[in-house]
């Protein structure tokens, strides 16, 4: 539905997007995510015909944004990050410009209102001018004229910016809804948005790719670290403390960080992050080497348990080491 060919972008000399290729398939929520200035906005402009690359190539619904921009703005429901309302407008009046604007008249635009309305929960202001509704209604009435056309694909920039913490969660549930039979594109630089909506991601860094793929998939691939969380205690003899246990830990082989010692319920817990390991089955192969240290120093496992990085440790990951290898 979208791809994404070595796109480039520049702007007076500074180069903004380096050589980016990426596709989405319908029916699928992908989150661009980076820091500021990583290229996510420049992407989403080319992607809805309003820039033009520098070289590559952009197709959307198999329409080459550079061939044909109009045709691609007809396909595209964009949803700037500074959403351009009309102050003096009602909803209702705002929906009627988009839709003139979009070529919609007489039975198609008012079902294509209604339809709007509904989707975005809009009925309750439907008729107070905008500058007295919340930052939440007007993210809304943003989305509903990108929605107002009905169009197959959806690009929207830092959506639920500014919103306190319901209006997020009421605007990711419309777009999970929306993406069941969609394409969208969704930036932002807040983890647990991706999280949340989300199916796959691609992390941009300094007009790069960082890494792609879903959120899981990246975490397998980044270096095969493994993070395993233990709770043990000494088998018999006197108590295990901090230290002893630290100096214990010397020993465990593919050991690559140790975290804080911490006592929990008559035992001691850490986390530990264990060397890469080629094998296909190198979380196995970590935990099962903890089991038989631990084992071999007279310690009794009470709790071992293998954990992920989270998107926010890939992320930082990823944002100051550089792409995977």
């Amino acid at each position: 539905m979208i791809e994404a060919r070595e796109l480039r972008k520049s702007y007076d000399g500074v180069e903004a997007v380096k050589g980016v290729s990426f596709s989405v398939e319908t029916g699928t929520v992908l989150g661009l995510l980076g820091p500021n200035g990583a290229g996510k906005t420049t992407i989403m402009k080319v992607l809805t015909g309003y820039h033009f690359p520098s070289s590559g190539t952009a197709l959307v619904d198999g329409v080459d944004v550079t061939e044909d921009p109009v045709a691609v703005k007809s396909r595209v429901g964009y949803l700037p990050e500074m959403v351009p309302l009309y102050q003096d407008m009602t909803p209702s009046e705002y929906l009627d410009f988009a839709a003139e604007a979009r070529g919609l008249e007489g039975p198609a635009r008012k079902s294509a209102k209604e339809r709007a309305v509904e989707a975005c929960g809009l009925k309750p202001v439907y008729s107070r001018p905008v500058e007295q509704l919340s930052k939440g209604y007007r993210q809304r009435l943003g989305l509903a004229q990108a929605i107002l056309h009905d169009p197959p694909i959806l690009i929207l920039d830092e959506p639920t910016t500014g919103l306190d913490p319901n209006q997020i969660i009421e605007i990711r549930s419309l777009i999970r809804d929306l993406g069941k039979e969609k394409t969208v594109i969704l930036s932002t630089h807040i983890l647990q948005e991706v999280e949340a909506v989300c199916g796959s991601v691609v992390i941009l860094n300094e007009g790069r790719i960082a890494a792609s793929g879903a959120p899981g998939e990246i975490g397998e691939a980044l270096k095969g670290e493994e993070r395993i969380r233990i709770r043990a205690k000494a088998a018999s003899g006197p108590a295990l403390d901090a230290a002893r246990l630290g100096s214990l830990l010397a020993s465990l082989p593919g050991l690559r960080s140790v975290g804080s010692i911490e006592a929990e319920g008559g035992a001691l817990s850490v986390e530990l992050a264990m060397q890469p390991r080629a094998e296909p089955a190198a979380g196995d192969a970590s935990a099962e080497a903890v089991f038989d240290w631990a084992v071999g120093r007279g310690l009794k496992l009470l709790e071992l348990e293998r954990r992920r990085l989270s998107l926010e440790e890939i992320f930082v990951k990823l944002t100051s080491e550089g792409e995977l290898p």
